[in-house]
């Protein structure tokens, strides 16, 4: 299906209420990111160093544990780690509930759960052993888990105020889409399916949780490349080329709003295929999750009061 060579050419702005979030959240990220890396390269030879030579080293009255940088990297580190448990607290504690939205409580949760673990890491200048190294691995374990976490609540299809989906809610939100796709005239079903790539509702079910959730994450994984074959397939149709500008948005408006909508339903097909496994991986995800975190932080807790109390400060 080739597109109308007289679509406007021009992208008209659309106002995007999680615009402001977003680049918070970006900046955030850089700020921590950036943070990190001059800490890194400025003390890589020392902390990479072996104890004798720790010892010798100029910076090491800066970089060690209880040094003048890494002394405060630990208060930093412990003291983000408490706030993360602000975010479970929010659904027991009603006021709390009503501040923010959700989604950008579990964003800023997320971004605390990578940038704490980097800096205790610091801290503890790269070496890891008695109760402190126990702690630091569990919190590892923690951290990959809320990655994990974070994944599966991801693919549970929810509304724009980000409340849950119910199934059949998906089912209906998935037929207006693919509704919306053919009045726009420019995909055809073979186009949209071609973004799929999953199995059968019977395979699906048949599926154990771990084989699941693997096909969630291959499938997220090629989902980007398949999309820019078809913003190829469609743009070659119009312009007879070929290039890799195809994994960004152009500026044909209705090619482009043909394709985000085909995008939507495509990830909507995958979240309500895996709806009940995503709910039953969320369910184990949380008995798996709460015993590490809470031992985390009451090994933690035990860490920080005994160096406290024998003055290594």
């Amino acid at each position: 299906m080739s597109l109308n060579p007289t679509f406007p050419q021009t992208v008209q702005p659309v106002a995007d209420p999680e615009r402001g979030h977003c680049a918070r959240l970006r900046v955030a990220y850089w700020f921590a990111g950036l943070c990190m890396l001059v800490l890194f390269v400025y003390g890589f030879n020392y902390y990479f160093s072996s104890a004798v030579q720790r010892g010798l080293s100029s910076k090491h009255a800066l970089l060690k544990p209880s040094g003048t940088v890494g002394l405060p990297l630990g208060y930093v580190g412990f003291f983000l780690f408490l706030l993360l448990y602000i975010y479970p607290l929010r659904f027991r504690w009603a006021w709390l509930g009503r501040q923010g939205s959700s989604k950008h409580w579990l964003d800023f949760h997320a971004l605390i759960g990578v940038v704490a673990p980097l800096i205790v890491t610091f801290h503890a200048s790269f070496k890891f052993g008695g109760l402190a190294g126990v702690a630091y691995w569990i919190m590892i374990l923690v951290a990959l888990s809320g990655l994990a976490g974070r994944y599966i609540y991801a693919q549970i299809p929810r509304t724009l105020n980000f409340a849950e989906l119910t199934l059949k809610d998906g089912q209906e939100q998935g037929a207006k889409l693919a509704a919306r796709i053919k009045n726009l005239g420019i995909l055809s079903e073979s186009d949209v399916e071609g973004l799929l790539h999953l199995p059968d509702l019977q395979r699906a079910d048949r599926m154990s949780l771990s084989s699941a959730l693997w096909t969630m994450i291959a499938f997220d994984l090629s989902f980007p490349f398949r999309m820019w074959r078809l913003r190829q397939k469609m743009l070659w149709s119009h312009r007879k080329s070929w290039s890799f500008v195809g994994f960004r948005r152009g500026h044909n408006v209705p090619l482009e709003a043909a394709i985000s909508q085909a995008r939507e339903q495509a990830l909507l097909a995958k979240k309500v295929l895996f709806y009940s496994k995503s709910q039953r991986m969320l369910k184990l995800w949380h008995v798996i999750h709460r015993p590490f975190s809470y031992s985390f932080a009451l090994i933690a807790l035990v860490h920080v009061i005994f160096m406290l109390v024998i003055g290594f400060y």
